[in-house]
């Protein structure tokens, strides 16, 4: 049956590519931008009341001559400044600048371009135009019409947000499973070419998780799979997910709202609003979700150690109902052309209601009586986040182009609450109670996150540039873990000490960075170094124990070599250095029993890993804006931070059990070929492909364990967008993963996954999986300004998460699948008047506005 589907949508997919759509059909999108600059006369000196009219290129239909009629007329500050906002990116432009005894300046502004490689950009500054008798001619603007849905670059690939329908009304976690390069499980781990990459919003670390950030939130996401030096050298070698949040600094006011609901009636919505005069803007975004998830899964384990040995075979379900709430606010002041305040503050509010219901059995074998044993565990409990955060950002541009100060200070800062009750029945093979045990968990906790950065950029000539910028970022964590066991003589139950700890850290990173970068010809480098020390104190609350750890400086140098070849045409051989320094979590000396059956431990006496990076891109555009990006790279780490199993004694209990730890392996490498593929088949249909074939091996010959065998794997997925006429659009994703090593450092956190399973750290593999999603969206009234989406996921229930892994104590295997075949409908409208006239203006001359309505 599932064949005779694929069949279908093959089908489907190749009759659309033969398809004639009407005339018309395809019409673009507006998009407007904003062009300033200075009006000085030849000595530099501002000159107020300069008259600057932007004249608009136009065909007349009759004579077919191109004619100029007048788009926008302004006349200068007293320091010489002006500014056009909302200028059509459609046409072309002539401006034309004129002040009583000066000569008159026209100077062209284009809005496309044919330049490959161009960064697009809708906020340009034309410097500082002086009036004199020997006029220079500036050069052309560019400004881009339209964003595609990926961009690709020799250094990083742009996944833009907006044109993915797949992912409205969800999260963070759903458009991630759409962006090239990026594997996403069904518990939403991320992973790029099998490692788990830093996390960035807005450039910025950040402590919330994918499914904290509502997808209509995500402008776009950037893909850097091999950082330069001014980026922050943690995270280890798997390179930067930066999701870039949506702004809105159209003059007038606009915004949207949303409406959704899934199969099982969870909804989703949210508003945003943006409302820009003169020189303030201000914009207001709130968001809700629900979530009425459902798990169920495996887990058979054989013990290798028990006598006689143990089959331990395990069957679970999991409800996890709940949501949460994300509100933004921001404020940005255009104090002159070139200087900008904004002011930001995040909220976030979520409450989750997990259960789950494990049935156990267990078998002895090679026994000549067989014994068996019977429980069922059923476990409730609770999860609840307050999140809260302020960002402060400062900008100036100089005359000079491309002259830029930044500085940004960034505080965030969150509580949050854990209980959970864990009920284990022991049942008679008839399936009646033989006796009870009862567990609490109670805990709580706060964190606090402050980074203060600079940064600055110093072209040297038209060709050289350098870059600086300081860096400081404190974090301030306080946990509060309680386990308790119920006991019938006190008919209560009573705090296990040696099964609790109360603990709190501090984590200090201080680094300064420099890159200079400049082209001879075709050939373009840069060259940097980072260089970062970091210190960490934690403290058992409860004991008074005390540990630290304090990393001198270490540098962190890249270097980039780019060389343009005929026919659009880029090679790039990167390198780079970076760091994975242990989190609080891998750290903290504390045995977790939370939950019996995955049983944590961290280990102080960790060392950051060294990670050195390698990488060889090929960029080819081919007529028709088909464009193909592959790359070759090699990874090799120091003292990689891997999980590590061994055997103790339960201090509840006292029995035997299994406990996850840390250590650092001798080394590791990872080597492999990426492909990703653009192929704008026609103007209604546009595919992208990317294929990952990688191979990786840790050395674990330092610890008494065999180390993995290497596995060659291949990471797939494949996009499809279709433009239909009436305006619909189709979107059909489609991901494989072939068999492959587990991933060995996965970060760790707030104790183990609630309701997890007992996965093996240990040697293993992931067996192969698939998925297909697809996505329909219907788009209507007057400028498409609503929409209706409907999406489903996981269409034939086949993203399974199976595994299986060994050690010297059992072999494993497990698997799960989650909310297979979701069901999302998403109702869209937008809303806007893109004219300055939406409260009295006060100017020093007069400003024609020739267009109104909705631009977006």
């Amino acid at each position: 049956m599932k064949k005779i589907l694929v069949l279908i949508l093959l089908t489907i997919s190749y009759t659309l590519l033969f398809a004639q759509p009407p005339a018309g059909a395809m019409s673009g999108i507006s998009m407007t931008g904003h062009i300033y600059g200075k009006i000085t006369d030849n000595n530099s000196k501002p000159l107020g009341e300069a008259t600057v009219l932007l004249m608009e290129n136009r065909t007349d239909s009759a004579s077919g001559k191109t004619k100029q009629l007048l788009f926008k007329s302004i006349v200068t500050q007293a320091n010489g400044d002006f500014s056009f906002e909302d200028v059509p990116m459609k046409s072309r432009y002539i401006l034309k600048i004129s002040s009583t005894g000066y000569s008159a300046n026209d100077i062209p502004v284009s809005f496309f371009s044919g330049t490959p490689g161009s960064k697009p950009s809708t906020d340009k500054d034309l410097g500082n135009v002086k009036l004199s008798n020997d006029v220079k001619e500036l050069q052309s603007v560019t400004i881009v019409s339209s964003a595609p849905t990926i961009k690709l670059n020799a250094d990083k690939k742009v996944f833009n947000v907006e044109k993915n329908i797949m992912s409205a009304g969800g999260t963070g976690v759903d458009v991630m499973r759409n962006v090239p390069s990026v594997n996403v499980d069904i518990d939403g781990n991320i992973t790029m070419r099998n490692a788990a990459p830093q996390l960035l919003v807005d450039g910025r670390p950040t402590t919330l998780t994918l499914d904290q950030i509502p997808a209509d939130a995500i402008e776009s996401v950037e893909v850097i799979s091999n950082p330069s030096a001014k980026y922050d050298a943690s995270g280890g070698g798997a390179g930067i997910l930066n999701i870039v949040l949506k702004k809105n600094k159209k003059t007038g006011y606009n915004g949207n709202v949303r409406l959704g609901v899934d199969k099982r009636g969870a909804l989703n919505g949210g508003a945003d609003f943006n409302v820009r005069q003169n020189k303030i803007n201000f914009s207001a975004s709130v968001f809700g979700n629900q979530m009425k998830d459902r798990t169920t899964g495996t887990t058979n384990r054989t013990s290798l150690l028990d006598d006689p040995q143990t089959i331990v075979s395990q069957s679970n379900y999991n409800k996890n109902k709940g949501g949460f709430i994300f509100a933004k606010a921001g404020l940005d002041y255009f104090a002159t052309n070139r200087t900008t305040f904004s002011l930001s503050a995040i909220k976030v509010h979520g409450e989750f209601n997990p259960n789950e219901s494990i049935n156990i059995n267990t078998d002895s074998i090679f026994n000549a009586v067989k014994t068996s044993s019977l429980s069922q565990r059923l476990t409730t409990g609770s999860r609840e986040f307050n999140g809260q955060g302020v960002v402060f950002g400062f900008k100036h541009t100089f005359p000079k182009a491309g002259e830029e100060l930044t500085v940004d200070a960034n505080y965030f800062g969150g509580k949050n609450s854990a209980n959970s009750l864990y009920n284990t029945n022991y049942l008679s093979s008839t399936g009646a109670i033989t006796g009870n045990e009862l567990q609490k968990q109670i805990g709580s906790g706060n964190d606090k996150n402050f980074v203060i950065q600079s940064d600055y950029t110093l072209p040297l000539s038209t060709k050289s540039k350098l870059e600086a910028g300081v860096r400081a970022a404190i974090k301030t964590r306080t946990n509060i873990n309680d386990n308790y066991l119920y006991n019938d003589s006190a008919a209560s139950y009573l705090l296990i000490p040696s099964a609790t700890s109360n603990y709190k850290n501090t984590d200090n990173v201080y680094a300064a960075y420099a890159t200079f970068s400049s082209s001879i010809k075709d050939f373009s480098y840069k060259v940097g170094v980072r260089a970062e020390s970091s210190n960490y104190t934690g403290t058992l609350t409860n004991s008074g124990e005390k540990f630290k750890n304090s990393y001198p400086v270490s540098l962190f140098p890249s270097v980039f070599l780019s060389q343009k070849l005929n026919n659009k045409q880029e090679q790039q051989l990167s390198y780079s250095r970076r760091v994975n320094r242990p989190n609080f979590f891998q750290l903290i000396p504390f045995t977790d029993y939370t939950d019996k059956l995955n049983i944590t431990r961290g280990n102080p006496n960790l060392v950051p890993e060294f990670t050195q990076s390698l990488e060889l891109s090929y960029l080819k555009t081919f007529p028709g804006n088909h464009t193909f990006l592959g790359s070759l790279y090699y990874k090799h780490t120091d003292d990689l931070i891997t999980r590590y199993l061994s055997q103790e004694t339960d201090a509840v209990t006292g029995t035997p059990v299994l406990i996850n730890s840390y250590i650092n392996a001798n080394s590791s490498y990872s080597t492999g070929a990426e492909l990703t593929v653009l192929n704008p088949l026609t103007k209604w249909w546009d595919i992208s492909t990317n294929i990952n074939i990688y191979n990786s091996k840790v050395n674990t010959d330092n610890v008494s364990t065999t180390s993995q065998d290497a596995i060659w794997s291949m990471f797939g997925k494949f996009n499809s967008n279709f433009k239909l006429p009436k305006e619909f659009a189709i979107q059909l994703t489609t991901t494989y993963q072939s068999k492959t090593n587990l991933p060995v450092n996965t970060g760790g956190g707030f104790g183990p996954p609630q309701m997890s399973q007992g996965q093996s750290s240990s040697q293993g593999y992931i067996k192969p999986s698939w998925g297909m999603d697809i996505a329909f969206k219907k788009s209507f009234l007057k400028n498409n300004a609503a929409s209706v989406s409907l999406s489903v996921t996981d269409i034939f229930r086949t993203r399974i998460n199976s595994q299986y892994s060994s050690s010297d104590y059992f072999t494993q295997t497990y698997s799960r699948l989650r909310d297979p075949q979701m069901v999302k409908l998403t109702l869209a409208y937008k809303f806007g008047k893109m004219d300055a006239s939406l409260f009295k203006r006060k100017s020093n001359g007069t400003d024609t506005n020739a267009t109104e309505g909705l631009q977006q």
